[in-house]
Parts: structure tokens; C-alpha cells; sequence
């Protein structure tokens, strides 16, 4: 099949494309680069593009003529989008609301969302179901569940069919460290841990140590970009299959505190981490762990890389080649 993938050379985009490219599928890609990595695209054609110019999106789409769109193309910084919530809406809302109006005018009708957990914000029992309220709580989600609304509108006037997919945290890299994290800056705590354990970093920072969780610490259900890869790929041939519009969770169903990670990580790279407790991060949830059955049931996906370790792992082989 012929995809089109916005954000395709950043960290998920980029793993997402070089599935695609295994699978036999033609992808082109559409990213601005202001946060992508033309080097981390190992499948595909780019076009330097910004979604924000109308013209270009509208004849590139129309030139390639794609039987689905996924879309990564978005600004992921909770603490940002506090500071910054016009950057979010503006991009993640407005830029994405123009991608879908362009799609709908060519008529193309398979579109595969990139969302977040963010939307459930603090949510009252954990683990989470698809069918829990949308309550977010910064401006990143309200930006994520603003569009999950728009297509809501959008399939049941009949004008596309889509499969958004509600990310928790993705972490790890390519099993061959071809490719991996590499964000400026950096705020996810994996890569952040590794850049202290190479002495990039003075110290690791936890943001927060009196949440109402065992340890005191935010918990987060971590998934290895490449069981996420496989959903994205599943989410496809489900779409491209009749399926109907639908939401699913990514995620394992379980979740570590960031003192968990960190053991683990003292663990894979036999680095002792110095560490800095701080207050806590204005948006954050002390948790968030993924239900995780629908995804599993309707998409028959079996995650491969379940294990912490392991994702640490692979995170720290691609942080050394950096």
C-alpha cells in the first residue's frame, strides 16, 4: 500500500516508517525536520514539508495519492504545553485539523492517529479502559483530545474511516540501534537517566516524590517502540480491511515508578546514577498504566518486547552510538 506518514523522521514516525519499509509498503513521508532526523529515515521518500503551508500538504497528498495517513507530526512536551499552550494548540489542533480537511477534500479515508494517554489526565482507577472519561488535565492532551473529537465528527458524517491510537510511554529503540530517542531537549526519563550514565548530565531529576504511589514516584506503563511499530502496522490492515473507526490503548498494563526505572537502569549499565528530588511537574499524573484488552482482542496483537530490561537495554546501545 502507498502511506503517507507526517513526523515520519522523528522518534515513533521514524521506527513506524522503517516497519512499513520491512512490510513492502511505499511510504512517503512529510516532516518540517525541526525535531526530526532526515538520517533516522530508513525507509521511504521526505519531503521537507510543514503542515502548516496548506499549498504544499494539499499537492503533495494529491501527487501521491495514499491509500492511508499516519500522523506523528505533533509537540509531546507536557510541561511545555503549560508554558507554551498556543504552540500546542496551534500545531497538535490547528495543523492536524488542515491535514484532515485536505483529506477529506482529496478522498482519502484511512487515517491512523497518533494520541496519548494524556487525554484520560488524572484518572480515577488505573488500569485504564478505552471507555474512561476524557478529562485532560494540560494542554498536550486537551490538544490530543480535541482532534480524537474532530474524528469522532468526522466518521459519522461518513467522511473517513480511523484508528487513534492512545500511547503511554514509548521508550527503547531499534533492536539493531539503527535508530532511537534523540529529542532536543530531551525530557522523557529514559534517555535522560542514559545521558547521566554516560555524564552528559550531572544528575537524574525526580520530579516529585510524594505521589499517592508505593515508592512516592509517578508510575508509567512503558512500551517498546517496536511493540508499538506492530500496532501501528495492525491498525493498518484492520483499517484497510473494514474495520471501523476505533480507539485502542498501547500499552502492557503495568507500570513502573521512575525509582523503579532507575534501579533497572543502574542495573544495565552498571552506573551508580546520581540522583536530584525535586518538586513535582505541573501536569503530571501520578499514574498511568494502560488497560490493555481491546487492543489485544480486536487487533490480536502480542507484544514481543514486554520487559524492562529490555527496553532499557536497547535505549542504552543506541544512547552509546549517539
Amino acid at each position: 500500500m502507498k502511506i503517507f506518514v507526517t513526523g515520519g523522521a522523528g522518534y515513533i514516525g521514524s521506527h513506524i516508517v522503517s516497519a512499513l519499509g520491512e512490510q513492502g509498503h511505499e511510504v512517503m513521508v512529510y516532516d518540517d525536520l525541526k525535531t526530526g532526523h532526515r538520517d533516522a529515515l530508513l525507509a521511504g521518500t521526505l519531503v521537507v514539508g510543514d503542515l502548516g503551508d496548506g499549498e504544499l500538504l494539499r499537492k503533495t497528498l494529491l501527487s501521491f495519492k495514499p491509500d492511508a495517513v499516519m500522523h506523528f507530526a505533533a509537540f509531546i512536551q507536557v510541561g511545555e504545553s503549560v508554558l507554551k499552550p498556543m504552540k500546542y494548540y496551534n500545531n497538535n489542533s490547528a495543523n492536524t485539523v488542515r491535514l484532515l480537511e485536505t483529506m477529506t477534500d482529496l478522498g482519502i479515508r484511512n487515517f491512523i492517529f497518533s494520541s496519548t494517554a494524556a487525554v484520560y489526565g488524572d484518572p480515577q482507577s488505573t488500569p485504564i479502559d478505552e471507555d474512561a472519561p476524557v478529562k485532560p488535565i494540560n494542554p498536550y492532551g486537551s490538544s490530543k483530545a480535541f482532534i480524537e473529537q474532530v474524528l469522532r465528527d468526522l466518521s459519522l458524517a461518513g467522511n473517513l474511516r480511523y484508528v487513534s491510537l492512545r500511547y503511554f510511554n514509548a521508550a527503547g529503540a531499534d533492536p539493531l540501534s539503527r535508530i532511537g530517542e534523540r529529542h532536543d531537549p530531551e525530557t522523557h526519563l529514559i534517555p535522560l537517566i542514559l545521558k547521566a550514565a554516560k555524564g552528559e548530565r550531572e544528575q537524574v531529576s525526580i520530579n516529585g516524590t510524594d505521589y499517592p504511589t508505593p515508592d512516592g514516584t509517578c508510575v508509567r506503563d512503558y512500551i517498546h517502540v517496536m511493540d508499538l511499530a506492530d500496532a501501528h502496522i495492525l491498525a493498518l490492515e484492520y483499517l484497510m480491511h473494514g474495520g471501523k473507526s476505533e480507539v485502542f490503548n498501547c500499552g502492557y498494563g503495568h507500570g513502573y515508578s521512575v525509582r523503579e526505572v532507575m534501579n533497572v537502569a543502574r542495573a544495565v549499565t552498571g552506573i551508580n546514577l546520581p540522583v536530584k528530588e525535586t518538586r513535582r511537574r505541573e501536569g503530571d499524573s501520578p499514574v498511568l498504566v494502560a488497560g490493555t484488552s481491546k487492543i489485544r482482542r480486536v487487533l490480536n496483537w502480542k507484544p514481543r518486547y514486554d520487559d524492562l530490561n529490555y527496553i532499557v537495554k536497547t535505549a542504552w546501545e543506541w544512547e552509546k552510538k549517539l
